[in-house]
C-alpha cells in the first residue's frame, strides 16, 4: 500500500513539481492549495501518514493547519515549507507541532530524504513490539498506545516528541547529549543542527513540566546535552 502525503502549496508550479517527484518515489499524493481545503483533506481522505504544508497561503497560516493536525492526527508527521528563515519563524513552525522545517528554494533531492526519514521514524514506534510500560513518577509511558501520561491525565505529544520522551525516560539519570539525542530521534545522517533538539525539549517541558522556567524532570546538562531525573 503506498504512503499518502497531503502537499499543502498554493503555487501550483512548486506543488506540481513536489508531487511529481513524490509520486515517482511511490507515494500517493493528495494536493490542497489553501489551507481550508487542506483542512478539508485531512478530514475526508484516509490514512494520510505526513503533510508538507507551505507557511504563506492565502486564506490563512500554515502553522495553523499545523495546529489543526496536531490536534486531530497527532501521529501524523509534518514538515513545514517556507520562503521565510529567520529564527523566530523556525521555532514557531516547531512549537505549532511541526517535526521538522525546510526553507524555500529546497533541494528535492533533501526533501525526499526528509520524508523518508520521518516515515522511517513513524513506522518505527508504530511496529516495534510494545509489551510494557515506563514507569516514572508521576509519568507513565504507555509503549502500546503510545502515550503519555502524568498523574493519570494524557499529555498530547507528536511522533517526534514521543520519541524524545522515550529515549530519555529509558535512559532516565543518564546525561544524554544532544548528538545521541539527535542520531536517535532523526537518525545519523540527519542535517540538521542541534537546535532542533534544543527546541523539541523546550516544547516538551511546555507540556510537561510544573514550570518550564525551572524544569525539574528534563534537565540541561550545560554545554552536553539533557537528562530524565525520576522524581525522589
Amino acid at each position: 500500500m503506498k504512503e499518502k502525503i497531503l502537499v499543502l502549496e498554493d503555487e501550483i508550479g512548486i506543488r506540481s513539481f513536489v508531487s511529481i517527484n513524490l509520486k515517482r518515489e511511490g507515494y500517493e499524493v493528495i494536493e490542497a492549495g489553501t489551507g481550508s481545503e487542506a483542512i478539508e483533506k485531512m478530514t475526508t481522505e484516509s490514512d494520510i501518514k505526513l503533510a508538507l504544508l507551505d507557511v504563506m497561503l492565502p486564506d490563512m497560516s500554515g502553522t495553523d493547519v499545523c495546529k489543526f493536525i496536531r490536534q486531530n492526527f497527532d501521529q501524523v508527521g509534518i514538515i513545514m515549507l517556507t520562503a521565510k528563515g529567520q529564527e523566530d519563524d523556525k521555532i514557531e513552525g516547531f512549537i505549532s507541532g511541526a517535526d521538522d522545517y525546510m526553507v524555500k528554494p529546497f533541494s528535492i533531492k533533501e526533501l525526499l530524504v526528509r520524508i523518508s526519514a520521518l516515515l522511517r521514524r513513524i513506522k518505527k514506534e508504530d511496529n516495534v513490539v510494545k509489551t510494557n510500560e515506563i514507569v516514572s513518577e508521576p509519568f507513565v509511558l504507555d509503549l502500546d498506545k503510545r502515550k503519555l501520561f502524568k498523574n493519570a491525565k494524557e499529555i498530547e505529544l507528536t511522533p517526534t516528541e514521543f520519541s524524545i520522551v522515550k529515549y530519555l525516560m529509558t535512559n532516565a539519570k543518564q546525561s544524554l547529549s544532544r548528538d545521541q539525542i539527535l542520531d536517535e530521534v532523526w537518525g545519523t545522517n540527519y542535517l540538521y543542527d542541534f537546535k532542533i533538539v534544543d527546541v523539541n525539549i523546550r516544547r516538551i517541558r511546555n507540556k510537561i513540566e510544573d514550570d518550564p522556567s525551572k524544569p525539574k524532570y528534563i534537565q540541561t546538562i550545560w554545554g552536553y546535552g539533557y537528562c530524565f531525573r525520576k522524581e525522589d
